[in-house]
């Protein structure tokens, strides 16, 4: 039994994960769970907002000026009265907690993932 499902190397060129710089984080204060909402800067992408369940692991302070990896061509999706512009990407901890994913360097803002 496969643990996973295979895909080609062009559904994976598909998805655009680049990274961006947050330049502004505020308390979701209508999100169901506790959020953030990020606006992000993707470089020639524009920039993009998003929601993030990310308050367990990160405080508002040290999330400004902090580069983060991002799917940025999924469709906007309403969440609360917020539209969501990308996805935040991560992984959950031992507990579930989300780490976000970050390049280890600094690395120009709407540099794909490759």
């Amino acid at each position: 039994m496969s643990l996973h499902e295979t895909i080609d190397w062009s559904d994976f060129e598909k998805v655009e994960l680049r990274v961006g710089t947050i330049i502004d984080v505020k308390i979701f204060e209508n999100a169901k769970k506790p959020a953030y909402q990020i606006w992000a800067d993707f470089g020639p992408f524009g920039i993009k907002k998003s929601s993030a369940q990310i308050t367990y692991h990160y405080q508002v302070e040290e999330l400004i000026g902090k580069q983060i990896i991002g799917v940025i061509n999924f469709k906007p999706k309403q969440i609360a009265q917020f539209m969501s512009e990308f996805l935040v990407t991560g992984f959950a901890d031992e507990s579930g907690h989300i780490v976000l994913s970050e390049p280890h360097k600094k690395v120009p803002n709407g540099s794909k993932l490759i």
